[in-house]
């Protein structure tokens, strides 16, 4: 009987260990089956495949014995947060997202299907190189796009590594991508928001006038601005980024209309780039009272934007209110379009915003030769340090392009974004 008993455990145990083994098979068939098999498909069949940028600049390519990158160290590290890397460290890169999607692999029959191994992007390699060279080592993103089809022409963010030197220490953040991926104390830039929200709830507000002499209380809390602007329009408010007169204008729009705007343009909810996720704002949602409301109306308090939040804002801005939803594939597919923005509306802001160039901004920089909508934005962070912010778009039917500049505790929106801004868009309209 013991004896039985003895067999009747080998063989319970046996089937147990089968068992195991099937479903430790079955989850690494999940997790690594894809590789297999494309590794089998490379292997026998010889293929390769690149990917390409909009000029035809092979970015990352790979065949049965190898995966590579551009031969050019810096077109490589301008590029990194585009293509990614086969290891998957980032995770908004084509390669890292869904380079073996595109390769056609059926988990139920555990095969690849012939599918074209070549495919390009929207985006110009020699762009984000200038891009890159334009943030100076500095920690940043830049993203410029195509605001009439939605073309991602460019995208840098800064700490980058080179994607050919795996054992490479990358500095701290390198992996995250900042154009898509984080959010941050936005400053001025976000009273293109608030504009916005004042054009539609406060009647007459292109008559009104504000005055400032650096400071205002509201309810006993005091608001500082970063000059005497003494009487001015509400145009020249916005020129002069004056926050004595959008604190009062965001409590004369209210906290419930101020979260509608916010929300309605995109900055509370992360978005879909071609199918990589990127990163929601936020703005005070509970009651906070009109002393936080009217900082928070210029960009401060809990404020946070994601970069690519903000060009989408901005393109629509360009188009008279109508997004064409950015596209970093080259697919052939047109981009989904749909109107953001009231087109009078928008209208105002790009005159507004042509206003701050011209009356306030080319005292400080000289964007010769460029018909340039902006607007700046300081962001202060308690510390002594402050987030700059340059974004707008260019009046040019040869060059429609919307941009966002942001340099990560880089100082002055306009001395540090704005300058860094002047110089990628002189080389995109004149190389």
């Amino acid at each position: 009987m013991k004896k039985i008993n003895r067999r009747a455990f080998s063989v319970l145990l046996l089937a147990l260990l089968v068992i195991a083994g099937m479903v430790l098979y079955v989850m690494r068939y999940v997790d690594h089956g894809k590789d297999w098999a494309l590794a089998f498909s490379r292997a026998n069949s010889g293929s390769t495949g690149e990917l390409l940028d909009r000029n035809g600049v092979v970015l990352a390519s790979f065949s049965a014995t190898r995966n590579d990158y551009n031969p050019d160290p810096e077109i490589r590290i301008a590029n990194y947060h585009v293509t990614g890397d086969y290891w998957g460290r980032t995770g908004t890169g084509i390669l890292s997202t869904y380079w073996n999607d595109l390769q056609g692999f059926s988990l139920l029959t555990g095969t690849t299907e012939a599918v074209d191994k070549s495919f390009s992007l929207n985006v110009d390699a020699e762009l984000d190189r200038a891009a890159y060279r334009a943030l100076a080592g500095r920690k940043g993103a830049v993203l410029i796009c195509d605001y009439t089809n939605g073309e991602l022409l460019c995208m840098v963010s800064t700490p980058a590594i080179d994607p050919a030197d795996p054992e490479a220490v990358p500095e701290d953040g390198a992996y995250i991508n900042r154009c898509l991926s984080a959010a941050f104390v936005p400053g001025s830039v976000f009273k293109l928001i608030t504009t916005a929200a004042a054009i539609e709830t406060i009647p007459g507000i292109e008559n009104r006038q504000f005055y400032c002499e650096g400071v205002t209380e509201i309810a006993g809390v005091e608001i500082k601005c970063t000059g005497d602007h003494y009487s001015q329009t509400f145009e020249q408010a916005l020129a002069n980024s004056c926050n004595v007169a959008f604190a009062k204008i965001s409590t004369l729009v209210g906290q419930d209309a101020m979260i509608r705007y916010t929300r309605d343009y995109g900055f509370l909810d992360g978005h879909s780039l071609d199918g990589i996720p990127t990163a929601a704002g936020s703005f005070p949602l509970e009651f906070v009272g009109d002393p936080e409301l009217g900082w928070a109306g210029i960009g401060q308090s809990t404020d946070l934007v994601c970069p690519y939040s903000l060009l989408r804002y901005v393109s629509a801005i360009a188009n008279d209110g109508v997004l064409c939803e950015p596209k970093l594939i080259r697919d052939g597919e047109l981009s989904l379009r749909y109107r953001m923005i009231e087109k009078r509306t928008a209208e105002l802001l790009g005159q507004m915003m042509s206003y701050n160039v011209a009356y306030h901004y080319r005292d400080t920089v000289d964007f010769g030769g460029l018909d340039l909508c902006a607007k700046t934005g300081t962001a202060e962070l308690g510390d002594g340090t402050s987030h700059a912010w340059f974004t707008g778009y260019l009046q040019d039917e040869a060059h429609p392009y919307a941009f966002v500049v942001f340099i990560e505790q880089g100082g002055g929106g306009l001395s540090a974004a704005g300058a860094a801004a002047n110089e990628i868009l002189q080389f995109a309209v004149n190389r």
